[in-house]
């Protein structure tokens, strides 16, 4: 275990943001003594929110995936991209071309028809065909915003391995049409905002837990709150180099985070 700073009464945890593949699971299979962790962090009445930049699975079957680990979940307890896009694209009045997987189309479900054309991107996994890819770029240079769910490099797939995310597609749109993609999940500020914001708990007594460098720690860092990597899932030796501020603490997992947080 690597850490930069014990919390002391200044940096007291009163909120956890918990990533979930790689850090509580890989795939249907939870990491030993994640749901032990869990638990303790509810025992000690701490409040919890899991945030996912997954974008192939929507929120309900978040829900029931993690209720089948042995986790009670609420809906309201889950942030994901496409829930907080949603959420824009009905405020803003946005029609959306949506380029994303088959399954996280029902998140979407019953959008109201909009005055404003914006091309939304997730990982679509089979769905990013040239043609589709061509149509967003159309829409794109015509004048549609542009909208990410997420940013990442790259996800551990079921298989164990690691697979190109959704990342790759916005930056090859980007440099096609000469758009910069607003990034509704992870690493924006955003994200983090309302996931802290549901809490009611100040930011610098947040810490979030996670297994990606960029998005999970990064991110979090950069939006005020606590960080801590975990050497799980997606994680890879000296990812943590590359960053602008070191995280709070490396640690072996997301046991080994809640024993750093609170012994």
């Amino acid at each position: 275990m690597s850490q930069v700073k014990k919390p002391g009464s200044d940096q007291a945890v009163k909120g956890v943001l918990l990533d979930i593949d790689g850090v509580v699971c890989v795939g249907p299979r939870a990491l030993a003594g994640s749901l032990d962790a869990i638990a303790h962090i509810r025992e000690l009445g701490v409040p919890l929110k899991f945030v996912t930049n997954t974008t192939r699975r929507p929120r309900r079957v978040i829900v029931e995936d993690l209720m089948r680990l042995g986790l009670e979940v609420a809906t309201e307890d889950i942030f994901t991209p496409a829930s907080i896009a949603r959420n824009l694209l009905a405020q803003k009045n946005i029609a959306p071309l949506l380029i994303v997987h088959p399954d996280l189309r029902e998140d979407f479900a019953g959008l109201p028809a909009g005055s404003v054309e914006a091309v939304v991107i997730g990982d679509a996994g089979d769905c990013f065909s040239y043609d589709n890819l061509n149509k967003s770029y159309r829409k794109l240079i015509y004048g549609a915003e542009f909208f990410a769910l997420a940013k990442n490099r790259n996800f551990l797939d079921r298989d164990g391995e690691l697979s190109l995310d959704a990342g790759p597609f916005v930056a090859a749109l980007e440099y096609g049409s000469g758009k910069t993609a607003t990034v509704l999940g992870k690493p924006s500020p955003a994200f983090f905002k309302l996931a802290v914001e549901s809490m009611g708990r100040p930011r610098e007594h947040v810490v979030m837990i996670g297994d990606d460098a960029e998005a999970d720690v990064g991110g979090a860092m950069a939006a005020g709150l606590q960080a801590i990597l975990v050497r799980t899932g997606k994680y890879r030796p000296g990812q943590e180099t590359h960053l602008p501020t070191p995280p709070t603490a490396v640690v072996a997992d997301l046991k080994a985070a809640v024993e750093w947080m609170f012994g």
